[in-house]
């Protein structure tokens, strides 16, 4: 039996879960038809706006490297589509006549005014796309415009205009939403009660990277001049799993489809996602890291891993792991794991040791010739001497049996607030 990897996004499908976001991969017919080429299901066409065509700086990217790891976190202060309107649609309608099979999406960006809407919408529609996404989330440039994340950062212009592109296209509509929030689900709420088809999340962090210390200006600079920007790549994952997972569990959006952005490098990123109820994921900074061939290696490590599970198909896993997000003060306080140090595998580094002598609860001994004894009584089951372990699989987290029932916070006698 084949596992399928066929997927249906808020009425949108494509032949795997694999998208290029709205970004510089997906600026023109070339770049995109390279894509499909290499196997992606669908793209979302970088963002379009009104004419004339906005104007990009130079230089315009900036990176957080670590050591000799390159992009961990990418920052960008580039704008919307700075090619012709007419052009880009010309191009999109060529690309979906010829990649039938293929998931075109169209993100789009005007004043926050009805009409403006209303004319972009009927011309992209002519173009048979299969959708669109209404950029939200821009944090930088188009927002001191009145666009951008100036309005995703208001749920009543978000719900107001997706209200609007429902009335004006028979295209789905998905709303894609900034971070730059205190709380995802209010935008995803104003999302759905404008009528939105699904929602796409997350956009980009508003960031400075790094600081030229010759210049004295941020990076990227421009003229000497720099600024804060949008930031994305694999820095910024464990906040899009945590904002696509809000919106899965909140009751008053849950079910409604969700496009996973944040991070994607790999099948595990992906799977990852997908867990927490994303139908799909987009992809940006690791395509325009690796090219576009990564998706070989997606597509084949996500069938692998789903057969070895025993999933079939995507929805035999999308949103499994939901059910398994809980609140800090439901989680059990009587569990209790304990690290062990696997002599085998130690390569004597000390890690381990100074770590937790340091920063946490000295429940490490060093026995001499590079040689470590967890002391179980004093280790509380932090987890940090695993974590900065060099070693895969050296030092592990064993649970214990400790015969106390499940208790949590809400009844813990130490709450003052406890249910009785």
């Amino acid at each position: 039996m084949s596992i399928d990897l066929r997927t249906n996004c808020a009425g949108i499908k494509s032949p795997n879960p694999f998208w290029l976001s709205s970004a510089p991969p997906t600026d023109k017919k070339y770049n995109v038809e390279r894509a499909f080429k290499a196997g992606w299901g669908g793209v979302v066409w970088k963002t379009l706006g009104e004419d004339p065509p906005v104007v990009n700086t130079c230089s315009r990217y900036g990176s957080l490297n670590i050591g000799a790891q390159k992009m961990l976190g990418f920052n960008n202060i580039e704008l919307i589509s700075d090619r012709p309107l007419e052009v880009n649609l010309r191009e999109i309608k060529e690309i979906k006549r010829e990649w039938k099979d293929r998931a075109v999406v169209v993100s789009l960006m005007v004043p926050c005014e009805e009409q403006s809407w209303k004319n972009i919408l009927k011309k992209v529609e002519d173009t048979e796309a299969d959708g669109i996404e209404l950029n939200f989330g821009c944090p930088h440039g188009m927002s001191e415009r009145g666009m951008g994340s100036a309005v995703g950062q208001v749920p009543e212009y978000i719900e107001m205009v997706t209200k609007w592109c429902k009335a004006y296209t028979r295209m789905p509509v998905l709303v894609k939403l900034t971070p730059n929030v205190t709380d995802i689900r209010l935008p995803a709420r104003a999302a759905k009660r404008g009528g939105a088809d699904g929602i796409s999340l997350i956009n980009t962090i508003n960031s400075i990277t790094s600081v030229d210390l010759d210049l004295m200006a941020p990076t990227p600079t421009v003229g000497g001049k720099g600024t804060h920007g949008g930031y994305c790549g694999p820095a910024v994952k464990p906040i899009a799993l945590h904002m696509v997972a809000e919106i899965s569990r909140d009751p008053e959006t849950h079910g409604i489809p969700v496009s996973g952005i944040g991070g994607v490098s790999n099948w595990r990123d992906a799977a990852e996602f997908l867990a927490l109820g994303s139908r799909n994921v987009q992809v940006c900074t690791a395509a325009m890291h690796y090219g576009f061939t990564i998706v070989d290696e997606m597509i084949e490590g996500l069938t692998e891993w789903m057969a070895s599970k025993g999933y079939m198909r995507l929805d035999d896993f999308i949103g499994k792991a939901i059910p398994n997000m809980t609140d800090w003060q439901n989680l059990d306080l009587n569990f209790k794991t304990i690290a062990h140090i696997d002599d085998s595998k130690c390569i004597g580094c000390g890690l381990c040791y100074i770590a937790c002598e340091d920063t946490a609860h000295q429940a490490i001994s060093a026995l001499g010739d590079h040689k470590y004894r967890v002391i179980e009584t004093e280790c509380v089951g932090c987890n940090l001497c695993h974590h900065v372990c060099p070693v895969l699989e050296c030092i592990t987290m064993k649970s214990q049996e400790t015969g106390k029932p499940y208790l949590n916070w809400t009844k813990h006698p130490n709450n003052p607030r406890a249910v009785k």
